[in-house]
């Protein structure tokens, strides 16, 4: 009998550690990710509660954790590594302890509170360098840089000397600057009326990005690796590069060909630092001459293959510029030096689409004098001009009347916010950019505009937003943006949840815009009645302040109702 019961007791002891083993072994990445690190959940219609306090400057797609799984070779690392749709967060950021509004521009692009970003290390691995300072209870950007010892200033006027347009042209508007630090070249720029998106990957000095955002600079996260970069083709005056580590020669110029394709015609790739003028700098470099000399070789002959001209160099700075056309360059095409056209796919594709080693071809044109793809205006004259892409005149009408609809909308934005001239305002993001015609509404007013397309919209119009002297990038927004948390104090979004309704959860797409957007921040939503009232049980549950305002139609012959619906970040 006692021998029964004690086979019956080693029985149910073996079932419950069989039960625990298999529930451990099942329990989805999600839960896991719960466990690990006390994430609240939520119920249906429950208020969404606060991430812990490590997740504060939390990157979905860019989070250290999940990019230590991926191989560093090219990079690959450093590449958006999104999390999967059962593992997306659904918690609020939290903001850092003792977070302060940030400084108003344009007192930002010199000063940022430390509360805000507390991060150290930058200052200490490049106080030599004078890029950043920390003074009491907040940094100060005195413009120092590793190729800028005479302060970024000297380096801008060094860099005007040798390029062959002025800068006060308006020739130059739109300037990509890669591996841009705390962005004091954009900074800088500034003040020419030159905008500049700059770009760099997670880094170890923490969060260049972030600091460049809290400055009220145009930045977002971005590397050289296996993908192209999320700008269409032709899009950029300017192309900058200041010791960015980034290796243009490497895979048969892979990144260097990357540069041809958002080049304009007629554009400027700037690379300064090694190797540039080795024979004089090599010895201040502690790099062999030789090695040097053979890298600025290797430069110069994929420079030549592409066609580019070298215009310049001086000091440390070397200054190539893309042909206007490619009527020579064809004529290379039975040579050893040949361009390597690309064959296929399209070169305004930018979004997971994998990079070539190859260029693609310019439009063509009649005379070796004709600019491919068309004229574009100098700056501010390009902005309301018909953009050189749009050849249709039904494309040009639809342009004309969005910008006259944008303008308006604005006007009505201005009456109901009151703060667009205040100064509230500094980084300003929309979400379904169309042709640009809110972000050139809004250049009247201290911000600058994330202009956002999503890659698979029915109209691609950014090569148009960039022909027209602003800028911004491709996005799918059912994946989180390449941003850090706080970066936007004003986020726009008209027929975007229409758009993605059936696409994913458009939950996800507000906690989103709830992470990037900085605390006191603005949300505008507009789009039909239905979808607002969704997208209102959504932030009722992040506890958003709203107001709804109802409008009738712009008088465009559309018989659809719109609301806008404005939200303040209060409750942060």
């Amino acid at each position: 009998m006692f021998s029964k019961y004690l086979n019956i007791f080693f029985i149910t002891t073996l079932f419950i550690f069989l039960y625990i083993i298999t529930s451990s072994f099942f329990t989805s990445p999600l839960t896991l990710l719960h466990q690990q690190n006390s994430i609240p959940t939520t119920t249906k219609n429950s208020h969404f509660q606060f991430c812990p306090t490590n997740f504060t400057n939390y990157c979905p797609c860019q989070d250290p954790k999940t990019q230590k799984k991926f191989p560093k070779k090219n990079y690959f690392r450093k590449e958006r590594h999104c999390p999967k749709n059962n593992q997306r967060l659904r918690c609020l950021i939290p903001k850092p302890i003792g977070y302060q509004k940030p400084f108003t521009w344009p007192k930002s692009k010199d000063n940022a509170w430390f509360s805000n970003v507390p991060f150290t290390k930058l200052v200490e691995y490049k106080k030599s360098q004078n890029w950043i300072r920390l003074d009491g209870d907040h940094f100060v950007f005195p413009g120092g840089g590793t190729s800028f010892p005479d302060g970024v200033k000297g380096y801008v006027d060094d860099l005007k000397n040798l390029l062959p347009v002025n800068l006060e042209s308006g020739s130059i508007r739109t300037v990509l600057d890669v591996g841009c630090g705390v962005a004091s070249f954009g900074a800088s720029l500034m003040d020419y009326d030159i905008l500049t998106m700059s770009i760099a990957p997670s880094d170890e000095h923490e969060a260049q990005v972030l600091f460049a955002l809290e400055r009220g600079l145009p930045a977002m996260l971005g590397v050289f690796s296996t993908h192209r970069l999320t700008f269409p083709s032709k899009s950029f005056d300017m192309a900058h590069c200041s010791r960015c580590l980034v290796p243009w020669t490497a895979n048969d110029g892979l990144y260097l060909r990357e540069i041809d394709r958002m080049l304009r015609p007629g554009g400027f790739w700037v690379l300064s630092g090694p190797p540039i003028n080795w024979r004089v700098n090599y010895k201040a470099w502690e790099t062999e001459a030789t090695v040097l000399e053979k890298e600025q070789n290797s430069l110069e002959e994929l420079a030549m293959q592409m066609c580019w001209e070298k215009v310049a160099e001086g000091g440390q700075i070397a200054i190539w510029q893309k042909p206007i056309n490619h009527i020579k360059c064809m004529q290379k095409l039975n040579t050893l030096s040949s361009p390597k056209f690309c064959s296929s796919s399209d070169p305004d594709a930018g979004w997971y689409t994998k990079m070539t080693a190859c260029i693609f071809p310019l439009p063509e044109v009649k005379d070796i004098d004709e600019i491919s793809g068309g004229i574009l205006k100098r700056w501010p004259m390009r902005l309301n001009a018909s953009p050189p892409r749009l050849r249709n005149e039904n494309d040009i009408s639809s342009y004309n009347e969005d910008s006259r609809t944008w303008k308006m909308r604005v006007s009505y934005y201005e009456v109901m916010l009151k703060s667009f001239s205040s100064g509230r305002y500094r980084n300003v993001m929309d979400m379904n950019a169309g042709f640009g015609g809110f972000a050139a509404a809004m250049v009247k007013y201290t911000v600058w505009v994330m202009n956002v397309v999503p890659f698979d919209a029915k109209s691609n119009n950014l090569g148009v937003i960039y022909e027209r002297g602003l800028i911004g990038t491709y996005m799918d927004w059912c994946e989180p943006f390449s941003t850090y948390p706080r970066t936007y104090d004003l986020i726009h979004a008209s027929g975007i949840f229409s758009m993605y309704m059936n696409k994913c959860d458009i939950t996800d797409i507000v906690l989103e815009m709830h992470r990037i957007i900085r605390p006191g921040g603005t949300v505008i939503i507009r789009d039909y009645r239905d979808v607002i009232l969704k997208v209102k049980e959504i932030t009722d549950r992040i506890r958003w302040e709203a107001g709804i305002v109802e409008v009738a139609s712009d008088q465009n012959g559309s018989s659809h109702q719109e609301i806008i619906m404005v939200f303040n970040n209060t409750k942060y």
